[in-house]
């Protein structure tokens, strides 16, 4: 392909859980529950943040990082399950907060977890062809989990932009596969307040066989192997799965070490694989090949074959926050604050 990641930047609330803590008030082992997904705590979204607020924020790193002007960018997707609006786009809220507007297209993305994959395909696609010259792609999420649920352990909050261009490309993607069936463990109908899931059969028909297809279908696309990849990054609903099924494929915890992110922060959803990614270019270098593989319940997944450039050595971080500062950093709260923060508390129409 003649297009590649130009400049990418993330955000991560401040706020954070501890699954001890969750446990606390129901009166179960949070923290041995924390451990069997290996998650140690997870990011909380403030009152005054939603998914257009993280986005704006991430997708603002991005732009200043590539010097890139918001006018030359031709599409901007943000890809979520949870935006604020049922019927109201994030994207042109985000394009208008960064000074993209008005000759772009402008959509919202929906596939669970791999929105944001979904989006980056398509502007590799748009870039690719010449339709337009920067295309935006954004993976972010303020999921919850039911009071007392196991997803209230992970599910957390956080997003990252990437750019996609032909200039400039600090990493070049050499291909795209996806691997897709109608496989329903995870879902929310219209109206429901929470999300409802299959519980186990999350795990082997729908993650770790639509991850591993993928995965394989990708090897044998472009003729590689595990150890032909100095990174890896898995879409990571907990810590415990994209680690087990990278064992699975073939890839050490060396090359698993900077695309693993959920532990520090949580499930960020259609952020994760992103979040991952961004960290992964944090310290990747020239020549270095890096495997993504997504994953969305409902279900399907989506594997980037990348190779960072030369420009990656010399590419600017200087604005915004490296992700190991997100992944270290955080104000712990207690429930009763994440609960009023979450509006886990319904007071009806008294």
């Amino acid at each position: 392909m003649d297009a590649g990641i130009v400049s990418y930047g993330a955000y991560v609330p401040r706020y954070r859980i501890t699954p001890a803590e969750i446990g606390r008030v129901w009166g179960v082992d949070g923290e041995g529950m924390g451990q069997g997904l290996n998650v140690h705590r997870k990011s909380v979204p403030a009152p005054d943040e939603d998914t257009i607020t993280i986005s704006t924020e991430a997708l603002r790193t991005a732009l200043i990082r590539g010097a890139i002007d918001p006018q030359q960018i031709g599409a901007l997707y943000v890809g979520s399950e949870s935006h604020p609006y049922a019927v109201k786009p994030s994207a042109t809220v985000v394009s208008q907060a960064v000074g993209a507007t008005p000759n772009l297209t402008a959509a919202d993305f929906e596939f669970a977890c791999k929105a944001g994959t979904a989006a980056i395909q398509t502007c590799l696609g748009l870039v690719g062809a010449q339709m337009i010259r920067y295309g935006v792609a954004i993976g972010t999420d303020t999921s919850q989990g039911a009071p007392g649920d196991a997803l209230e352990y992970s599910a957390s909050a956080g997003g990252a932009a990437f750019v996609i261009g032909r200039e400039n490309v600090i990493a070049r993607v050499h291909r795209t596969v996806s691997y897709t069936t109608d496989t329903p463990d995870f879902w929310r109908r219209e109206g429901q307040r929470y999300p409802s899931h299959g519980g186990r059969f999350t795990g082997e028909p729908a993650y770790f066989k639509h991850v591993t297809e993928c995965a394989n279908r990708m090897f044998e696309a472009v003729g590689s192997a595990p150890k032909d990849y100095a990174h890896v990054v898995f879409h990571q609903p907990n810590g415990k799965f994209p680690q087990r099924v990278g064992k699975q494929l073939g890839f050490t915890e060396a090359q698993m070490r900077y695309g693993l992110v959920t532990p520090y922060i949580g499930n960020t959803y259609s952020g994760a694989a992103l979040i991952g990614l961004a960290n992964v270019l944090d310290h990747a270098k020239p020549g270095e090949r890096i495997l993504m593989v997504g994953y969305g319940s409902g279900a399907g997944s989506d594997a980037f074959d990348l190779e960072a450039t030369d420009a990656v050595a010399t590419f600017d971080r200087s604005y915004g926050r490296p992700i190991q500062e997100y992944l270290d950093g955080g104000v712990e709260i207690p429930y009763a604050m994440y609960a009023k923060f979450r509006g886990k508390i319904n007071m009806g129409d008294g």
